[in-house]
């Protein structure tokens, strides 16, 4: 006969998702503030009279700025002087009913995309008391559409553009046959052989044009290996030197000491570099700096912070207006007399085919730096 075991009453279990402080060994407080201060979502939030009350790791990382001592207690205007944009918004939320749920903000000047929702804070008979702002990184999503639409796009016009080129091509070689031939048949015409070599170069020009389009166009096929971004600089400054006019410009190399190598196709980086000398050339009028730098960054772009090379092309040239620099990267945009308006665009799409990305910094008349960032370990092969 077995001998029943005395019944050893239990003790009751918390209420569902309750912590006592006292078994984790941390008051409540304590215990909300590492909640925050892990979360992967920037959180702000402020009190009636616009001072700090909360703020995390993560909202200090997307708005750039370091971590006061103590910044409970300041006006967020102080704190955040270089996001006046994020400032009104979040000030401004005391003056509406509705609140917005979902809505997107570029932040200048590092030029990041946030997401972000408001929500009053109201106390226990719901009298607001202060707002907050949860928001998240949205640079490396926006990117991605933004490719995306990209692709969309040239698939489109590709179709169009392989039709319109097979039909274009055939009749400019055709010109171009024929007037070599009309050449060398009227050797002792001079009037006529100028006339006849015109021809001949421009249709050998729109010819070129149409190939620059099929080529645009085409999905990118890289070939990737480990790439020294040194390697591509200096070839893309031997090439530049065979295509385009230097003058006395004097180009200027500063690279970081033990750069890491990226996965890229060197051919194509090159062909990046070498547009970006060129176009620099070609402002500059034959004169003038030309300054190339790369140093190893983190990428923070919602990304958790991958490596990545920073190579920038910067100029001492005329800078370009504003409204200009908004469109040079756009397939087809130009201000030359001359050329297709692909040549930057391309510069583009080889970029994004590295899972990199591409910028400009300029103004009339204090020059122009272009800056390529590409992560070391990018580049999707097709």
């Amino acid at each position: 006969m077995t001998k029943s075991r005395p019944r050893v009453p239990r003790r009751p279990a918390p209420a569902l998702g309750v912590v006592r402080p006292e078994a984790a060994d941390m008051s409540t407080d304590a215990f909300f503030r590492h909640i925050v201060s892990g979360m992967r979502n920037g959180v702000l939030a402020i009190t009636r009279d616009c001072r700090v009350a909360l703020i995390n790791h993560e909202a200090y990382r997307i708005f750039g700025i370091p971590e006061p001592p103590d910044p409970v207690g300041q006006l967020v205007s102080t704190l955040l002087k270089d996001h006046p944009d994020v400032v009104r918004v979040l000030v401004g939320a005391f003056d509406l009913h509705h609140l917005p749920n979902r809505v997107e903000m570029r932040l200048k000047p590092s030029d990041k995309v946030i997401g972000y929702t408001l929500a009053f804070v109201r106390d226990d008979d719901g009298k607001v008391i202060g707002a907050s702002m949860f928001f998240k990184d949205l640079t490396r999503v926006e990117q991605l559409e933004e490719r995306e639409r990209l692709r969309d796009r040239l698939a489109a016009v590709g179709e169009m553009a392989a039709v319109i080129a097979h039909e274009v091509k055939n009749p400019l070689a055709g010109i171009e046959v024929m007037a070599g031939l009309l050449r060398r048949k009227m050797p002792d015409a001079p009037d006529a052989q100028v006339v006849l070599s015109d021809i001949i170069n421009e249709a050998k020009m729109a010819n070129a044009i149409v190939q620059e389009v099929l080529d645009f166009v085409r999905p990118i096929r890289l070939q990737v290996e480990h790439t020294a971004v040194a390697e591509a600089v200096q070839g893309a400054i031997q090439h530049a030197d065979t295509k385009a006019r230097r003058g006395t410009i004097a180009v200027n190399v500063t690279l970081a000491d033990a750069l890491p190598q990226i996965k890229a196709d060197q051919h194509q980086l090159t062909q990046v570099f070498t547009n970006l000398l060129m176009n620099a050339y070609e402002a500059m009028g034959g004169k003038g700096h030309v300054t190339i730098s790369a140093e190893r960054v983190r990428l923070e772009d919602g990304s958790d912070g991958r490596d990545a090379v920073l190579v920038q092309f910067t100029d001492d040239g005329p800078g370009i207006p504003q409204d200009v620099a908004e469109k040079v990267f756009d397939p087809f945009f130009t201000t030359k007399a001359q050329g297709s308006g692909l040549g930057l665009a391309i510069v583009r799409k080889i970029v994004d085919a590295h899972d990199g990305r591409i910028d400009m910094r300029t103004s009339p008349g204090q020059g122009t730096t272009i800056r390529v960032t590409l992560p070391v370990t990018g580049g999707n092969e097709e």
